[in-house]
């Protein structure tokens, strides 16, 4: 497939929209910029979080972030929910529609997780081919972000940073760049993080993730329900170097935390960024 280069916006800062925070962001303007929503939360026909959707949307630009699209299963693609994911985003206008390069469902069950992949070509055409078939279903690029990692398969032969690019190239698609995942990746796996921020490509990055995560001793364990900790701060000043300012969201899914201690989350990755392109490229 030939690149043909989709132009996004830089959105700004922003957060992900949970319910805990419905009535502080329709009662006033936030200090955010913009939101996520999670795709499936909101893939029904009518009911009171649409209806808040719908009136969140008209002050701030929107983003879905999907979990259930599945791009590296066997299973065959789910023309329903592809169906009701382009019904949704012509109702919400978001400025772009994202998920996630791993796997979730095998055998019509979904495991409600984020499976890795061997890094084959094989799996690489086989990703490509499925998610040429998505775009065109949706009749728009997405983009995909990188899942945080607890193994690797031993039959794997590309480099994880690699695979991710050769993705996004060969299916012309965008990278939601999750440099919280990419940090906990790294130490489960021992590789370093510098390497796959400095081996994405930049012009193929929509957006940047950040998250806390929790470490387990053996093991670090992505759980969005902390605090950014000051080496992934440390990771995002070097990718917005290397990258420049692009879209930038905090996640906080877990011990979900009051709006202002959110939203100043939020401003620290705004100085964040604004710091690190003011002391030029990586």
């Amino acid at each position: 497939m030939a690149d043909s280069m989709v132009i996004v916006p830089d959105l700004g800062h922003g957060v992900g929209l949970r319910r805990e925070h419905f009535d502080r962001v329709l009662s006033d303007r936030t200090g955010v910029d913009w939101f996520e929503v999670i795709s499936e939360n909101y893939m029904v026909k009518g009911g009171r979080p649409l209806q808040i959707l719908e009136r969140v949307r008209r002050d701030y630009p929107l983003v879905l972030h999907g979990v259930s699209l599945s791009i590296g299963s066997t299973d065959p693609l789910d023309r329903g929910y592809l169906d009701r994911l382009r019904d949704l985003a012509a109702r919400i206008e978001p400025a772009w529609v994202s998920d996630h390069l791993c796997w979730t469902s095998i055998g019509g069950h979904n495991s409600h997780d984020l499976l890795p992949l061997p890094y084959t070509e094989e799996t690489l055409e086989h990703v490509v081919s499925r998610l040429g078939a998505v775009q065109d279903h949706l009749g728009r690029r997405i983009a995909l972000e990188n899942a945080s990692t607890y193994l690797r398969f031993a039959g794997s032969s590309i480099p994880e940073w690699e695979f991710l690019g050769e993705v996004a190239h060969r299916a012309d698609c965008g990278i939601l760049l999750d440099v919280n995942n990419v940090f906990v990746s790294a130490v489960n796996h021992g590789f370093d993080p510098e390497k796959y921020l400095a081996a994405v490509p930049a012009e193929r990055v929509w957006e940047i993730h950040l998250a806390g995560h929790t470490d387990r001793g053996s093991h670090l364990l992505d759980t969005h329900g902390t605090r950014v900790c000051d080496e992934v701060w440390e990771l995002y000043r070097f990718a917005s170097r290397r990258i420049g300012a692009v879209a930038s969201l905090v996640e906080w899914d877990e011990n979900i935390p009051d709006w202002d201690t959110l939203e100043a989350e939020s401003a620290r990755a705004r100085h964040a960024q604004r710091q690190a392109l003011s002391t030029g490229a990586a």
